[in-house]
């Protein structure tokens, strides 16, 4: 049976991924295939894997197909979570696709994986 599993993000830096993204999302780092190239993170109540981060010499996409968004539910939850993740290592990024009035906040993380954080406020209802 085939099933979906998830996210890997490809860096250069694993310590320093590892680092940001267990900071960022409240997840531990697992021992579960440790090795240089690749680090498991889990969710911190034990609930399972979450994300893992793979090792990777090539260049993060400038305009990924594929990306993780992260959620909120209000504006000021977004601008705080933006700020927060910016002290720990993430970058705005000056995006010239956005909307008017748009719903998300696009970032990178350490090693340049665009990502959005969320303002699920905006989103239809029903």
């Amino acid at each position: 049976m085939l099933r979906l599993g998830y996210p890997v993000i490809g860096v250069t830096d694993l310590q320093r991924a590892t680092t940001f993204w267990t900071s960022a999302l409240n997840l531990v780092a697992t021992e579960e295939w440790a090795g240089d190239h690749w680090r498991t993170l889990e969710h911190a109540d034990g609930s399972g894997r979450a994300l893992c981060l793979m090792y990777s010499e090539s260049p993060p996409e400038p305009r990924p197909r594929i990306h993780l968004d992260l959620l909120v539910d209000t504006a000021a939850e977004q601008e705080q979570e933006v700020a927060r993740l910016v002290t720990l290592g993430a970058t705005r990024v000056d995006w010239d696709s956005y909307p008017p009035a748009p719903d998300f906040v696009v970032l990178a993380d350490p090693d340049g994986n665009l990502f959005c954080v969320i303002d699920l406020s905006h989103a239809p209802s029903g």
